[in-house]
């Protein structure tokens, strides 16, 4: 594992990026073509590598490795290649008349040196995934990996330099001492991916060079069940979202809000759909994941007495496993409802209705993700049109932040500014406005001196 670099060597590596990025060998298309090809290639590679430090870290099977990370990223840097042409053409926009004759266009610029700060919970890709929009957008960057998942960092900070241009990319590893050293340097762009808290002290540290910032964070995302939802798809659907990766997913369903005459059968539904995927024993299943540490294994004990178990309930500190759990009785002002779970434990809570739910959901911060189930166009017409959230998707979890084309990305509390796609090469882009005219003809209508005659004809052109 590489020692976290000091203060000193962390501004020598932000210098060595910044001579690399004023130099232009990041801008020309073929760059970062042959980036994007080496980062896929990286992945295929290593791949078993990458999958056995995701095991060591979060118990991830190599399956789940693979579709929620590792394959996710080789797509990803495929399509932006794919792509990249269209991305960089400028865009031509109208011309009015008093610019005529004269081309109005847009043309993509990179901002920079991009600093992308990393989680734990899919650790490779919310470390690579920004990386591969900062690469496409011409960008030099430095990536600081979560040293919450030691294992997926070093594989990573192994494997970037061998593939990547090491002038252009750099890998930085270490805590909060190191995070510290990074923020106080000036960068074109940071790109932060984690709680809120955190999330409050990179803005912060932003402010200092008025430099852009997305911020990837989280937030309790909400899921409505109505009367007329297909409950035993929903349970599925549900259970996967939530249970995927042990719970340890920003777009994870945080709690579920059940017509209350749906509820009993929505918790049997629930409690077969986890039999069905982990079996009798989720513990002995190799498809459920563990929690990342014992720091978060001792926050989440507590949930667990919060209400009353409907399936799971257990635990066990020396493997990190907490068996995938639902709750019922859940105070809607306790512990379980206050913060971001992060974790295997859903709360169900049971409301009078569609209204009731809208109610429920606006009178606490805006969600990172907000799912319904309902067979009701006019429900889910409601919903998308009575409240916030960064993402939204009607009976499914989750996968809206895999459709290449949507924006994924959070709202107020949960984030600002979205990435993945096209919309990554924007997060790293500057839109930089491009009017060009000729010398002649040079008309002097609007020239001072400014007669009426002069102003009523101007009028005409605005």
């Amino acid at each position: 594992m590489n020692k976290p670099l000091a203060k000193p060597a962390v501004h020598a590596t932000v210098e060595r990026l910044r001579a690399a990025f004023a130099s232009g060998r990041t801008r020309p298309a073929a760059w970062r073509r042959a980036q994007l090809c080496a980062l896929e290639a990286m992945l295929t590679v290593h791949e078993a590598e990458f999958a056995a430090a995701l095991k060591a870290d979060l118990g991830k099977s190599a399956s789940e490795a693979t579709l929620t990370e590792i394959g996710y990223l080789r797509g990803e840097a495929r399509r932006t290649r794919r792509h990249l042409a269209k991305w960089m053409r400028p865009r031509r926009v109208p011309t009015p008349l008093f610019a005529q004759p004269g081309r109005a266009r847009l043309v993509a610029e990179p901002l920079g040196v991009a600093l992308i700060m990393a989680p734990w919970n899919y650790p490779l890709l919310l470390a690579l995934s920004p990386l591969i929009g900062a690469i496409a957008a011409g960008n030099c960057a430095a990536v600081k990996p979560s040293e919450v998942a030691p294992h997926a960092a070093a594989v990573i900070a192994k494997h970037l330099p061998e593939h990547l241009d090491g002038d252009a990319v750099a890998v930085i590893e270490g805590g909060v001492e190191t995070a510290t050293a990074l923020l106080a340097e000036r960068w074109d762009k940071i790109f932060y991916t984690g709680n809120a808290a955190v999330g409050r002290i990179v803005m912060a540290a932003a402010a200092e060079h008025l430099t852009p910032v997305t911020l990837e964070l989280g937030g309790k995302s909400p899921c409505i069940v109505l009367e007329d939802a297909a409950l035993d798809v929903a349970a599925r659907r549900i259970a996967w979202g939530k249970f995927l990766n042990a719970g340890q997913t920003c777009v994870a369903p945080d709690y579920v809000l059940v017509a209350r005459g749906r509820e009993a059968a929505l918790l049997e539904a629930l409690a077969r759909a986890i039999a069905d995927f982990y079996g009798p024993d989720p513990a002995a299943s190799g498809d459920f994941a563990r929690i990342v540490n014992g720091r978060h294994f001792e926050r989440l004990l507590p949930l667990l007495a919060e209400g009353e178990a409907v399936t799971g309930g257990t635990s066990d500190a020396a493997t990190r496993y907490i068996a995938p759990t639902v709750l019922t009785g859940v105070a809607a002002d306790g512990a379980a409802m206050r913060e971001e779970i992060f974790g295997p434990i859903l709360p169900v809570l049971p409301v009078q209705g569609l209204d009731e739910a809208i109610a429920f959901v606006n009178a606490r911060p805006k969600p990172l993700a907000l799912y319904l189930f309902s067979e009701s166009g006019g429900a889910a017409d409601r919903v998308v049109a009575e409240t916030s959230a960064g993402g939204m998707a009607v009976n499914e979890t989750v996968l809206h932040l895999a459709v290449p084309g949507l924006p994924f990305g959070g709202v107020g509390e949960s984030g600002m500014g979205a990435y993945h796609g096209r919309y990554s090469f924007r997060a790293f882009s500057h839109e930089k406005a491009v009017l060009r005219r000729r010398s002649w003809p040079d008309a002097r209508l609007r020239y001072p001196p400014i007669t009426r005659r002069k102003l009523g004809l101007m009028k005409r052109f605005l």
